[in-house]
């Protein structure tokens, strides 16, 4: 039960983290795209830095879910940001949730529920080799690099979804690292973890995904960047967590069709919630 009620309170502070943060992102000067300087024009802007306070409080809950609980089980409880944001935006923009706000809320409820239910995530199964270890890393850490080349590309609405593509790939690849340090933590104590690369990896993972995360909301509104970015993180951080942590998935036929169909089913309620009038921007 605690891992549940962190990995909730993480979406929610995630949630209203990330609508603050797209406030503030929209009116930075637009040659800042992904340079550094955004961070520091972004620092003089207080519903940023309010917006990056609920964002590091929901990044230390859902780092203390990873330390209790399996990624596998809690990713998929992050991917519920999208409806605190939804909100938090519904306050501001005084729009109602309406048939299609609930539709998408149900379907991210659901989709939860069948995932976890059918997949039963638990963990203890040995951990990868190295050369597993590192084909995960370096899929994911490419893929991510790739999607930031193809958006340069990209007028800036796709160049949103793109970059906040990657920055799901990088923060769930971040989650499976953090799970990973709290378990070396464990097993030898912290000054082994800390002479470890993982926990200054994941410093540097959040710092980048960071950066494309404002990036992707300063070019375009948050309906373009939030559901990708809500998306693309519980995949990642699952996908790690099974190929080099040793998660475990019951993998009997009728499981995985509902889990197929759960992560199926939060994707597309993602996308439902990520169109609806009361995210900033949307139409």
């Amino acid at each position: 039960m605690a891992v549940f009620l962190l990995a909730l309170g993480a979406a929610c502070c995630l949630g209203a983290g990330f609508v603050l943060q797209q406030h503030a992102a929209q009116r930075a000067p637009s040659g800042d795209l992904l340079r550094w300087r955004l961070l520091l024009d972004l620092l003089r802007m207080p519903d940023w830095l309010l917006g990056i306070a609920f964002m590091i409080g929901g990044q230390a809950l859902s780092a203390l879910a990873l330390s209790q609980g399996e990624v596998a089980l809690v990713e998929p409880l992050l991917a519920t940001n999208l409806v605190w944001a939804m909100l938090l935006a519904r306050r501001i923009t005084g729009t109602r949730l309406g048939r299609p706000g609930w539709i998408g809320v149900a379907l991210i409820a659901l989709g939860v529920t069948a995932f976890i239910a059918a997949g039963q995530p638990r963990g203890g199964g040995p951990g990868a080799g190295p050369l597993r270890y590192w084909l995960v890393f370096g899929i994911v850490s490419g893929l991510a690099l790739l999607l930031v080349a193809v958006a340069r590309r990209l007028p800036l609405f796709e160049e949103a979804t793109l970059l906040a593509l990657a920055a799901g790939l990088l923060y769930g690849l971040q989650d499976a690292l953090t799970r990973s340090t709290f378990d070396r933590i464990d097993q030898d104590g912290a000054a082994a973890a800390l002479v470890s690369w993982p926990p200054y990896t994941v410093v540097g993972l959040g710092v980048i995904g960071l950066l494309l995360v404002q990036s992707a909301f300063e070019a375009a509104p948050l309906r373009m960047s939030l559901p990708a970015l809500t998306a693309a993180q519980p995949l990642a951080g699952i996908a790690c967590a099974v190929g080099f942590l040793g998660d475990r998935l019951r993998v009997t036929p009728g499981a995985l069709a509902w889990q197929s169909a759960g992560l199926a089913a939060i994707v597309v309620g993602v996308v439902v919630l990520g169109r609806h009038p009361a995210l900033p921007g949307a139409k």
